[in-house]
């Protein structure tokens, strides 16, 4: 039997995936994405879907970042009205992220001019139609298709989203977790799949320091204890937070460091890491026993969690040595732009970068040498040290996508590459092509496919 892929959204570029498995009588949506850069919400994710949300039958969701989660409202104020799918976790952390991207975007309309997606109510709407289902339960859908989901490893939540039909198999990556995680067990890579829509962030790029990222985290803490500096992280509220407030833990509870007033501002990365703790079974088994033994692992001597902007201003009162956590994790918006703009200059300053910073952010431009930024109609001068982790990256990197095809490649008919930079898409389709002999392509916009499903 025949079926067809359409990927409307997560090709060319990293963010705004959006994809749809069509059946003889269903449309199966898989995650619906805001497209980023260097705003958190760009103008071209007002623009119309390319297909009618009404026709759409249900949409599953890979796990709760922005850029897969974002447009769900939208989605549901242009007629969606079929079920949202996902685990628990990204169930109740979906709730806090498109609360606060509703609250983010409301700002830029205001401030930036930018539109207006949807409102309030329709992100209501949305999560009235959301519902749960735990790793490897098997779901029934009409036209004998089934569907399970399996640990991505990416973040609290995250799954691979599996398609199954008379033995056919077809595997949607959402995004595939970097090994090992500080929090999170090991993704639970498909064996036997005949079709993969996978991520390519990294595709053309390794992560050279993950077996060096704790060392050199605490080194960069090290030195700004020892110039009395400051050290600020711009931290995605999910998953990148948590693991920065583990590592100090570990480096204070080891006695490798001395307490220094650390400050995690950001209401939405608070609330989040509640949420882990609410949800401490889907952490790795290290973790849960460390917790089990005591350990409040979000939780140290001269933590600070400042959730009124009041607090957040008069952490600039406090004397170095202090570490700085703060959102976004691309410096596309949030608190953290403020702190920027008052410690960019200081030459005593530590900008720590450990996360993906998508083309045209902030991030993009200090990782990339920039001398002057302009924040928020600011131009700040550059003198601080920017540092750069990519161990912590979430995504797999080259060799990890590589081996998650691997595992399947006895069975893949055909690979899809996906949700990277072209770049990258492209240089992951030819090594998938020379090193494991398999099919592989990475679709244009709006390229709808023929699979044998």
């Amino acid at each position: 039997m025949s079926a067809r892929i359409g990927f409307y959204g997560g090709v060319g570029s990293v963010t705004g995936a959006n994809f749809m498995l069509e059946t003889e009588t269903q449309k199966l949506l898989v995650d619906c994405g805001l497209v980023q850069g260097d705003s958190f919400a760009q103008k071209e994710n007002a623009e119309s879907f390319p297909y009618d949300p009404a026709d759409a039958d249900m949409l599953f969701v890979t796990h709760a970042h922005a850029d897969h989660i974002g447009r769900i409202p939208k989605l549901v104020k242009d007629g969606f009205k079929g079920g949202i799918y996902s685990t628990p976790p990204t169930r109740a952390l979906a709730e806090v992220m498109l609360e606060d991207a509703y609250t983010v975007m409301a700002f830029e309309a205001k401030q930036y001019g930018n539109p207006l997606l949807y409102e309030m109510a329709d992100v209501s709407r949305a999560l009235a139609l959301w519902k749960t289902f735990p790793y490897g339960e098997v779901q029934k859908l009409k036209d004998d298709v089934e569907v399970v989901y399996t640990n991505a490893g990416h973040i609290l939540g995250s799954s691979f989203v599996t398609f199954m039909r008379h033995g056919v198999k077809a595997v949607f990556s959402g995004d595939i977790g970097n090994v090992p995680q500080p929090l999170l067990d090991a993704p639970t890579y498909p064996t036997d799949a005949q079709y993969v829509v996978m991520e390519s962030v990294y595709g053309d790029r390794q992560h050279e320091e993950v077996a060096e990222r704790s060392s050199l985290l605490l080194g960069y803490i090290q030195r700004t204890i020892a110039e009395k500096g400051t050290l600020i992280i711009p931290a995605f509220s999910l998953e990148r937070t948590q693991a920065m407030l583990l590592e100090i833990n570990n480096f204070v509870e080891s006695h490798q460091i001395e307490p220094i007033p650390t400050f995690l501002d950001s209401p939405l990365a608070i609330t989040v890491t509640g949420i882990y703790k609410e949800y401490a079974e889907y952490l790795k088994k290290e973790i849960r026993e460390q917790i089990a033994n005591g350990d409040d692992i979000f939780d140290f001597p001269k933590l600070s969690f400042t959730k009124t902007m009041t607090a957040s201003h008069e952490i600039g009162a406090v004397p170095g040595p202090k570490i700085i956590i703060a959102g976004s994790g691309m410096s596309h918006g949030g608190r953290i732009r403020a702190h920027e703009r008052m410690y960019l200059g200081d030459t005593k300053t530590t900008l720590l970068l450990v996360g993906y910073q998508t083309v045209g952010s902030i991030g993009r431009l200090l990782q990339d040498g920039a001398k002057r930024v302009r924040i928020d109609g600011d131009e700040v001068k550059v003198r601080a040290r920017i540092e750069t982790i990519h161990g912590y990256s979430g995504h797999a990197d080259r060799d990890g996508l590589l081996d998650f095809v691997a595992h399947t490649k006895n069975t893949v008919r055909q690979v899809f590459v996906a949700m990277g930079e072209e770049k990258a898409s492209l240089f992951l389709v030819q090594r998938l092509r020379d090193y494991l002999g398999v099919k592989a392509e990475a679709p244009e916009a709006g390229a709808v496919r023929e699979i044998d499903f």
